[in-house]
């Protein structure tokens, strides 16, 4: 079991204070790092609330340049091993806020994160929105998500079902990060990998060797030797 503490980071995109969004995310995030305690993980998790980014996104988007302070966010966001994501529902969607903090993010920096899906809304007429906006936005960004999402609707805080959905969230995504997070030794490890460029002759001379058929233009499949 590894030591080193993971870096959780709550995106929240509630507009207000106080927040239901934002509650949602302290709740998920407190469920998690409970989860991981229980199993002997540490945890540091950082809030990174959209709202006081708002202007500096509406800037990146019209100049590709973030402030420093919405810099920190998306470098927090790359950097976590997992990521807790909490929007309200507008439209019947994410909003724009959060969509926009998403649209600036490096598309590569997601790849193969844990990300755990929350929502807030009104009306439980909402509940399908982790399901049909938010799981595949963040399927497109390569990230992989946790199997039960959790939307909080007005009514349900005064209910003890919320509590049960959030811990059992808490539980898959806690497993989903013990699964995908690695040590930063072999994080450093896999990257330098990544970066050897095997020259062409010598791939194709490894084909080769290994005895792999080819099939030509025409379909047929030819033996792996050499033509004279």
């Amino acid at each position: 079991m590894s030591t080193e503490t993971l870096k959780i980071v709550t995106v929240v995109a509630g507009l207000s204070r106080p927040s239901s969004t934002r509650l949602l995310g302290d709740r998920l995030a407190e469920a998690v790092t409970r989860e991981l305690a229980a199993g002997d993980r540490k945890a540091e998790n950082t809030v990174v609330e959209l709202r006081e980014l708002a202007v500096d996104l509406a800037n990146t988007l019209i100049t590709g340049f973030p402030s420093p302070a919405l810099s920190d966010a998306l470098d927090a966001v790359t950097e976590a091993d997992g990521l807790i994501v909490v929007t309200p529902v507008f439209a019947a969607s994410y909003s724009g806020l959060f969509k926009s903090f998403f649209d600036v993010v490096d598309p590569d920096a997601l790849t193969g994160k844990a990300v755990l899906l929350g929502a807030t809304g009104g009306t439980a007429r909402h509940s399908l929105v982790v399901e049909h906006a938010l799981r595949p936005l963040f399927s497109y960004l390569h990230a992989l998500t946790a199997p039960t999402g959790v939307f909080a609707a007005t009514d349900d805080w005064a209910t003890g079902e919320l509590s049960v959905r959030i811990g059992r969230a808490g539980e898959e995504f806690a497993r989903l990060l013990n699964g995908t997070a690695r040590p930063a030794a072999e994080k450093e490890a896999a990257a330098a990998e990544l970066d050897e460029v095997v020259p062409f002759e010598q791939l194709l001379a490894n084909g080769w060797s290994t005895g792999l058929d080819s099939v030509g233009d025409t379909g047929e499949v030819r033996a792996p030797h050499p033509e004279p």
